[in-house]
């Protein structure tokens, strides 16, 4: 029996997270979820979007099923609850793969992870305001960067053994350099792993022109967010799109897509990213073969056609969507 920390928070969250747990469920696997509340309603509410006795809750359980949160733009004393899981989980691996599947206009071929840094970068939180400039300091730190490396080396030797380390080191010479050094530096633990560098400009361009080239791209924090975005406009978009945070002891697991509010509450939200997340933390559990048949049922429904929600080309509804998966793995 899993314990699993359910977390819809914000819009869709609450749409494509019980869609998820829908095909959870009906693998007959032991789950004991757990419903815990964070983010923009929360903070409404209490003032803190993330509070410490949801944290504490949420680390009580083998894993974290993520929806999506709403962050405010703009000034405000409103933290992302999103980052603070993601620092209070200490999830420093932020895995986002992206891969083609039968989804019509999209390139095919691709089949690759960006691996983010999750917990410093220009994510670090740290601004501030003097005689009208605004200033954001960029922490890079040399364990963070060691730690992140390595788990990219590792994740590239159950793959296809290839990794491509992207900065801009040529002009942020400190941090990026940093990033650089200490990644090549571990690379050398690495010898059966192909190893390219790639400045941050030019990985963009060649994403979109040759993304059957990359295996695991890790990258600085913004970068790698960025870069996983793009990925994924490749393979069907943000509803195509999902993720795992993982450190050393604990797993959070989201689709990368946000809160939508354009479409909440309309019924009609993608689950797909968030059952792949829910298929990612199977595998985390130790659960592959469930989780090897999730995404083999989703790809049956994608190449069927018939339920597919509007961002796909379809009339279905997310629960529809969700239905026709549960429908293809019980065939």
């Amino acid at each position: 029996m899993y314990k699993i920390a359910v977390v819809p928070g914000d819009g869709i969250g609450n749409e494509v997270v019980p869609a998820s747990l829908k095909v959870l469920e009906s693998t007959g696997i032991g789950f004991d979820f757990h419903h815990i509340d964070v983010g923009l309603e929360v903070y409404r509410k209490t003032g803190v979007a993330v509070p410490d006795e949801a944290i504490e809750a949420i680390k009580e359980n083998d894993a974290c099923l993520f929806g999506a949160t709403t962050t405010p733009v703009g000034g405000g004393d409103y933290k992302s609850a999103t980052l603070t899981l993601r620092r209070a989980l200490n999830v420093y691996a932020n895995v986002r793969p992206a891969k083609s599947y039968p989804v019509e206009g999209t390139r095919q071929g691709v089949d690759l992870i960006v691996l983010r840094e999750n917990t410093e970068g220009l994510y670090s939180g740290i601004e501030f305001e003097s005689e009208g400039a605004a200033y954001t300091l960029r922490v890079i730190t040399r364990k963070a960067s060691e730690r992140i490396a390595r788990f990219g080396y590792e994740l590239a030797r159950r793959r296809r053994r290839k990794v491509t380390v992207v900065t801009k080191a040529n002009i942020m010479r400190k941090t990026c350099g940093l990033f650089r050094e200490t990644a090549l530096e571990v690379a050398e633990e690495y010898p059966d792993v192909e190893v390219n560098e790639l400045l941050i400009d030019v990985a963009a361009m060649r994403l979109v022109m040759s993304p059957e080239a990359f295996d695991v791209i890790v990258a600085p924090n913004l970068f790698g967010d960025i870069l996983s975005d793009e990925a994924a406009g490749l393979v069907g978009g943000l509803g195509m799109a999902p993720s795992a945070n993982v450190g050393d002891d604990y797993g959070l697991f989201e689709p990368v897509h946000g809160s939508a509010p354009d479409i909440t509450g309309m019924g009609i939200a993608n689950p797909i990213a968030a059952i792949l997340s829910a298929k990612m933390m199977l595998d985390y559990l130790g659960e592959d073969v469930w989780a090897g048949r999730i995404e083999e049922a989703v790809v049956s429904v994608l190449r069927d056609g018939e339920r597919l929600t509007p961002d796909l080309g379809g009339s279905s509804s997310t629960d529809e969507l969700a239905d026709a998966v549960v429908e293809a793995l019980a065939s």
